[in-house]
């Protein structure tokens, strides 16, 4: 029997699908982390879509992870404010670098 698993092993090492896999990875985080925080904040969707300077439909789609679109880091850094936060992005090692 073929696990999802392994199934997901095998296609990321397709560089195309690799690329596509963790973009997808990142809107998924973002979704699940905008969620738990309105939600913690006791927003609705409309209040935080007030606060951040958007619309419903936006902070909706991006809470499913079903926008074709990566979030601008402008749309990104509203939102964090509007939930009393302030937006961080970092870099983490994978590998080593090359020289």
């Amino acid at each position: 029997m073929i696990t999802l698993n392994k199934v997901i092993e095998e296609e990321l090492k397709d560089p195309e699908f690799r690329v596509f896999y963790e973009e997808e990875q990142i809107k998924n985080q973002v979704a699940k982390l905008i969620v738990e925080l309105r939600q913690k904040e006791g927003l609705t969707q409309e209040e935080l879509a007030q606060a951040a300077h958007t619309t419903q439909p936006v902070i909706a789609r991006l809470e499913k992870g079903t926008d074709k679109r990566t979030p601008s880091l402008n749309l990104l850094n509203k939102i964090a404010h509007s939930l009393g936060r302030e937006l961080f992005i970092g870099f983490t090692v994978l590998k080593p670098a090359k020289p």
